[in-house]
């Protein structure tokens, strides 16, 4: 072997040799930051992060893919139903007494009490679809009473509010 073959190999071999001692040095390196980075807290967030978008990352075509697609919507909009306020009712009396009813019994923040006849004429004059825009969006009276918009809960529907404002009025008649 010439001396310039030599010089080559042991250069290579120098060089192979740095190489294997750069990677053990990153291995650990890594291992190290692995060490260090917080576990996961909850063992069940892989699956909801896959089921979330599961209808977005997913492939369709053709009829199948429209039927799939279709079973999605479908899908998210029984889960959107299912996200309304105690369970959809429509009715005035049961979401008064789910929510209405800790403020409109007791006066907090200035809130008419159910049945009051004397308190409620001169809100009921201005008319029904007053008191449900109030109900719906908030007020702030001037007299300092105050009613949170939708009672405070975003989930009910305009549909709801309009049915609870009904009752307690129809309670003041």
């Amino acid at each position: 072997m010439s001396k310039s073959d030599q010089s080559v190999l042991r250069q290579f071999s120098i060089m192979i040799g740095g190489l294997a001692v750069l990677t053990v040095v990153l291995i650990f390196a890594a291992l190290a930051i692995h060490e260090h980075e917080p576990q996961e807290t909850n063992p069940n967030q892989a699956a909801a992060t896959t089921a979330r978008i599961a209808p977005a990352g997913a492939v369709y075509a053709g009829n199948t893919g429209r039927a799939a697609m279709q079973a999605a919507a479908d899908a998210a909009t029984k889960a959107a139903a299912s996200q309304v306020a105690y369970g959809g009712t429509t009715d005035g009396k049961a979401i008064f007494d789910h929510l209405c009813t800790s403020c409109h019994t007791s006066g907090v923040a200035g809130a008419p009490k159910v049945g009051d006849k004397a308190m409620w004429s001169p809100r009921i004059a201005q008319g029904i679809d007053t008191l449900v825009k109030h109900a719906i969006e908030g007020y702030h009276g001037p007299d300092g009473n105050f009613m949170p918009a939708k009672g405070g809960n975003p989930a009910l529907t305009d549909e709801q509010v309009t049915n609870a404002v009904h009752w307690i009025a129809d309670q003041a008649k």
